[in-house]
């Protein structure tokens, strides 16, 4: 079934295909994709135990996060600047590249270490956590900007793997946790077990997006829709998939291109979105993670809370992720959209409160409704914005969106270190 269905040719020189094969295929390849663009990350945010641990008086819950973002955010402004111009075969493959090489040598560095703390360790850990952050900024920016002129459960599919990655994480650490917990040095054989499994996927990521995605007929049939319309960023990708385009990027049209929007005149038309983005992840971030390692108190979970809690935010962040799937309860609305984010800000007070005065159970059931708002919202605004574009102007708004939702990231994380005023810390 897959020879026949890669070796399919949909393009014909003028002709949309009547019928277009793998859309199911396409959508598992992009939700693994997008489980490997997140999966090493999330396992540095799920082992922080560890990292508490070897380095009690670094808060690197803290400056780990604060390390990777401008990385990411930088990285994704400059690749977004030049998006046009940038081939997303290429910028992808590099990303999980990197994440595999930046995963294998946290690996290396514990095991020439013998798992001991120290600065110098330290300061190796967040030299490879900043190379998390330039890969993201490739794969994250470029597979949304690939995906948003392709089908919008496509985008959706992406998200969730991104959501899974911390559910994989999160339930393997409460595991590793139980197996490991009262064995000899068992936090850190936890620790390699979690990086060997990214390690794992990352390399998987590479063969996937190589190997089988451009090949996918309904991958080509719109890659080959965004060559006619004038993008050169699928070129490499469609030639991997045996369809070569003539020197002006387009696949063998002769007609003249369409004049696409600016990044300035897409930003404009989408102000709303690209704020919405920005304050979904400003908030989330304020609170998630080091709020929950740090500022949460004592509870008869013990050293399982935090963990709890971030397990619990990545289930309900997955399940989020879903619910637009059901059209009847889709926000679709610009306005709606920013009212229901806006008021994802009364998170803020309910958190101080719940911290100083309530009991684990509030909280546990706060950080779902933080990680189930979190993933509806995202998926929401990324699968309505590139709506009734053409496929260079989606793939630049879809690297214009990521960049403010790494913003909204890199905010949060600043602002997360106001509740160590709070609590005293300072």
């Amino acid at each position: 079934m897959w020879v026949s269905m890669a070796a399919m040719d949909v393009v014909g020189s003028n002709e949309t295909p009547v019928k277009v094969e793998g859309k199911r295929l396409a959508i598992l390849v992009c939700w693994i994709l997008g489980f490997g663009s997140l999966v090493s990350w999330n396992s540095m945010l799920t082992i922080g135990d560890y990292y508490y641990a070897l380095f009690p008086d670094y808060h690197p819950s803290r400056v780990l996060t604060l390390v990777y973002q401008p990385f990411a955010l930088g990285t994704m402004a400059i690749l977004a600047y030049n998006e046009s111009r940038v081939d997303t075969r290429k910028r992808n493959i590099a990303g999980y590249i990197l994440f595999f090489l930046c995963t294998l040598a946290l690996i290396l560095v514990d095991l020439a270490s013998s798992g001991k703390g120290g600065v110098g360790n330290y300061i190796a850990i967040c030299v490879f956590v900043a190379g998390f952050g330039v890969a993201d900024a490739h794969v994250q920016g470029g597979m949304v900007g690939d995906l948003a002129f392709m089908e919008p459960e496509f985008i959706q599919s992406f998200f969730a793997g991104l959501a899974a990655s911390g559910v994989l994480t999160s339930g393997l650490r409460l595991m590793t946790k139980g197996v490991f917990d009262k064995s000899s040095n068992g936090l850190r054989k936890g620790t390699m077990l979690f990086l060997a499994i990214s390690t794992f996927f990352e390399f998987l990521c590479i063969l996937l997006y190589a190997f089988v995605f451009a090949k996918l007929p309904i991958v080509k049939h719109y890659r080959t829709k965004a060559a006619r319309e004038g993008s050169k960023t699928v070129a490499s990708d469609l030639a991997a998939a045996g369809i070569h385009t003539e020197t002006n990027g387009t696949a063998g049209i002769d007609a003249k291109l369409p004049t696409r929007l600016s990044n300035k005149e897409l930003l404009l038309k989408n102000i709303d979105y690209a704020l919405d983005l920005f304050l979904i992840y400003v908030l989330t971030l304020s609170i998630f993670p080091g709020f929950l390692y740090e500022n949460t108190g004592k509870h008869q979970l013990g050293s399982w809370y935090p963990l709890v809690l971030i397990a619990m935010y990545n289930v309900w962040d997955l399940i989020g992720r879903y619910i637009p799937l059901i059209k009847s309860i889709k926000i679709e609305s610009r306005k709606g959209l920013m009212i229901a984010i806006l008021s994802r800000f009364l998170f803020i007070p309910a958190f101080y409160f719940t911290a100083k005065y309530g009991d684990q159970g509030w909280m546990i059931m706060l950080i779902s409704l933080l990680g189930l708002t979190n993933g509806y919202l995202t998926v929401c605004v990324m699968t309505v914005a590139p709506k009734g574009y053409t496929g260079p102007e989606a793939n630049a708004l879809g690297n214009i969106l990521v960049v403010f939702l790494l913003g909204g990231i890199f905010a949060g994380v600043a602002l997360d270190w106001l509740w160590l005023i709070g609590n005293g810390s300072f």
